[in-house]
């Protein structure tokens, strides 16, 4: 039970408490303000008086006072629903600033700890204190564990069981497929998905947790991806494996490791959560302010991408709203196709309904928002089916003539906020996520997910020849470029035609379900000739331009994962060059990628737990023949393993980072260029420093579920301290409805600040 006290009702007790007369100095000291004595037993500094707009006060339980535990203020009073989070400091003190004068919801949540009751209260100049509930069991205290915790608890199979004759038939790479493969969509580990119960309850024709896990295994909107990856793993050995797993786990086993409290700055912590999108929104990514000026935007709308609705959601964070706009295409929405099949079997949770279709929901499936340095907001989205001749006719691209390109699955988009209005682009090579480089033209690149292009848009040149010409067919000519992947194997220092194709690589395979079991697809190569150039074909996950040189670096998911850097030259396509770099052992699967201002690029390695960085500067010979199998630098690369559980039994953690991102501008002041990487199945946004290899957690305790797939963070105002700037992520899950609240929850917008400590106001 949580019970509230006031000051006024504190400094009674005081005064009623056995040995009061020998206290009389200190008493006249309450009296007069200057010293606070808790009715639990502590004495501190009295904070400074405080008008509406802070919560503020002490959480004890039958322990003494709790430190390191969330207090937790939630209101559906506003426009959208708003929830305040903070850390209490060692005397178990919180302060929740920033109160919009509404009612609350206020309790507490910790590691070895039950909830507290909620009670109702507004913001106040009174001190209040909150008892929290000690956890009576093992199982008590671990149902706020993060999934990652509880996927320790999984036992992988007898190496014997694995398959044979492929990388998999290594336990690490099983296991780390597995992880990277399930997670890639939402977070393993969750309450939903360590139970069953809910299964059994909607298709009470299962009889068994085996009928069950492979019908899971195969439904909803996701369930043609999630039964192929389960194909490529062994279906059977699989879902003994999981099946063991949530046996246990039915029968009271909770993982051996529990997570430490926050501590140090992690105390100093402030969250505050917006509820924006609907209950089955996808929404991938958000975008607060130009990566490259981090001030653009300031205290202006922060923007996502529905992937499934073709939407642009946006939270003004200013009046606590929130909208939806929907992105055209430029061909009839009929004519373009969505990516997201109807669930065959029935959704557990939503049955046949199409949730991301077309029709009803719009086919643009917008993925990368990023803002521009004139605050309009770029977007990968759809804008046709069929790419238009130009893409493939020498006489009107020279990029065309150089390499023809026929499909393109999703192209460009920006929406400018002050006409309301969106533009279209057509990119002819199929975009991915999206980043500006620092040059004068501010570039814009893509990677290409499902094709071995860098792509790119020269914003200004596409400005200017719109604005000249109002014809953005013309403009989207003038300013859109490409380059396929070839590299100087006969170390002439250019790249000439013709070029040899490359052969497979030694290690043949894939993560996140390719069950092709090449390299995304090469084949039939060429004879190798030595006097040739290679083209190779990366299908990359994501890229970064360099500000150092401009160089654009790209990440791809081939194992065991490279690096792909292009140099565009002075006149591409024709001088466009590529280099590789492999990932090193025991790294495996890079994501994310993003790069310090002195060029050095960081990289999330989803399927090995670790961030990665790799310092070009450190290579010993970078001329002569290039490499085909990237191994030319292995004294470029460095790698932090993150610090989560294991697997039972095993050295692999169960760590899962989606995307990653580096504070070049040094915005949330742990250091210019510190890396980042999210914590997708942790709850988590992970801070290194590199200089000691620590770690700082950034958790989010509520709703359970927090799942990012990327950040990014802003000024608003560099005078105002911890409170003009702030670093900002979102639930990216694909399933909202596997968050804590279940079904009908909506996903959320989050802001992380810092304050010097866990009471600064």
């Amino acid at each position: 039970m949580t019970r509230l006290f006031s000051g006024r009702a504190a400094r009674a007790a005081l005064r009623l408490a056995p040995g009061f007369g020998v206290r009389l100095s200190l008493a006249a000291l309450i009296a007069a303000g200057i010293i606070y004595f808790s009715a639990f037993g502590g004495v501190s500094a009295a904070p400074q008086s405080q008008g509406a707009g802070y919560i503020t006060g002490v959480v004890r339980s039958s322990q003494g006072p709790e430190s390191g535990v969330w207090v937790i203020a939630e209101t559906k009073e506003l426009p959208t629903n708003l929830i305040k989070i903070v850390v209490t400091d060692d005397q178990g003190q919180f302060m929740l600033p920033d109160l919009p004068n509404v009612n609350y919801s206020v309790w507490v949540r910790g590691y070895g700890l039950v909830d507290s009751m909620k009670r109702t209260m507004k913001p106040s100049t009174e001190r209040v204190f909150l008892e929290a509930s000690v956890a009576r069991t093992p199982q008590e205290k671990a149902q706020i564990y993060p999934g990652n915790y509880w996927m320790s608890l999984m036992e992988p199979p007898a190496a014997s069981k694995f398959p044979m004759g492929t990388y998999l038939e290594k336990p690490a790479n099983w296991m780390h497929t597995f992880k990277s493969s399930c997670n890639f969509c939402h977070q393993l580990g969750n309450a939903v998905t360590r139970d069953l119960d809910h299964v059994f309850k909607a298709r009470p024709e299962l009889h068994t947790p085996e009928e069950a896990w492979d019908y899971r295994l195969r439904a909803g909107v996701r369930g043609v991806q999630m039964s192929g990856v389960a194909n490529l793993l062994d279906r059977d050995v699989l879902v003994k494996m999981m099946v063991d797993w949530t046996t246990r786990i039915s029968k009271g086993e909770v993982p051996a490791e529990a997570p430490a409290r926050p501590k140090g700055l992690e105390r100093n912590l402030v969250l505050t959560l917006w509820d924006w999108g609907t209950d089955h929104s996808f929404m991938h990514d958000e975008n607060s302010t130009a990566k490259n000026k981090p001030s653009v935007n300031a205290n202006g709308p922060v923007y996502a991408v529905s992937a499934g609705h073709g939407t642009l959601v946006v939270l003004d964070p200013q009046t606590n709203s929130t909208h939806e706009i929907e992105i055209p295409t430029r061909d009839p929405r009929a004519s373009v196709p969505s990516r997201f099949p109807a669930p065959n079997p029935d959704s557990v949770f939503w049955g046949k309904e199409h949730l991301w279709s077309n029709p009803p929901y719009n086919p643009a499936d917008p993925h990368n928002p990023m803002i521009d340095n004139q605050g309009r907001v770029w977007l990968t989205s759809r804008i046709r089916d069929k790419a238009p001749a130009w893409c493939s006719d020498a006489a009107a691209s020279k990029y065309a003539a150089y390499e023809p390109l026929t499909a393109g699955g999703r192209q460009a988009s920006y929406y400018d906020p002050r006409t309301n209005k969106f533009q279209l682009i057509e990119t002819c090579a199929s975009t991915h996520h999206l980043q500006f480089d620092t040059d004068a033209n501010q570039t814009v690149y893509f990677n290409e997910l499902i094709g071995p292009i860098f792509s790119w848009v020269d914003t200004k040149v596409y400005d200017q020849t719109l604005a000249e010409t109002k014809d953005e067919f013309k403009a989207e000519r003038a300013a859109v470029g490409w380059c396929p992947q070839v590299l100087d194997t006969n170390g002439d220092g250019k790249i000439t035609k013709p070029w040899n194709i490359a052969p497979r690589l030694p290690d043949n395979a894939t993560y996140a379900g390719d069950t092709a079991g090449g390299p995304n697809g090469w084949a039939n190569p060429t004879e190798q000739d030595p006097k040739r150039d290679t083209k190779v074909a990366f299908y990359m996950y994501s890229i970064i331009p360099s500000p150092t040189d401009h160089s654009i670096w790209g990440v791809a998911e081939v194992y065991p994962g490279y690096l792909v850097r292009l140099e565009r030259g002075k006149n591409p396509p024709e001088t466009c060059k590529v280099e590789l770099y492999r990932v090193p052992s025991p790294g495996l699967d890079p994501r994310g990628v993003d790069i310090d201002r002195n060029g050095v690029v960081w990289t999330a390695l989803a399927a090995s737990s670790h961030l990665a960085s790799f310092d070009r500067r450190k290579c010993k010979n970078l001329k002569g023949p290039a490499r085909l199998d990237g191994q030319g630098c292995p004294e470029g690369w460095t790698l932090y393993e993150t610090n989560g559980p294991k697997f039972k039994g095993t050295d692999f953690r169960t760590d899962f980072h989606y995307y990653n991102w580096v504070d070049q501008y040094d915005v949330m002041k742990f250091g210019v260029g510190t890396p980042m990487a999210t914590g997708s199945n942790s709850d988590s946004i992970l801070v290194l420093n590199p200089k000691n290899g620590q770690w700082t957690t950034l958790r989010v305790p509520y709703p359970l579920g927090f799942y990012s797939r990327g950040m990014d963070a802003r000024i608003d105002d560099a005078g105002a301290g911890w409170k003009g700037r702030a670093l900002w992520a979102n639930y990216g899950t694909h399933f909202v409805w596997h968050i804590e609240g279940g079904k009908g929850t909506k996903g959320k917008i989050v802001k992380f600040q810092i304050r010097p400590d866990p009471m600064a106001r």
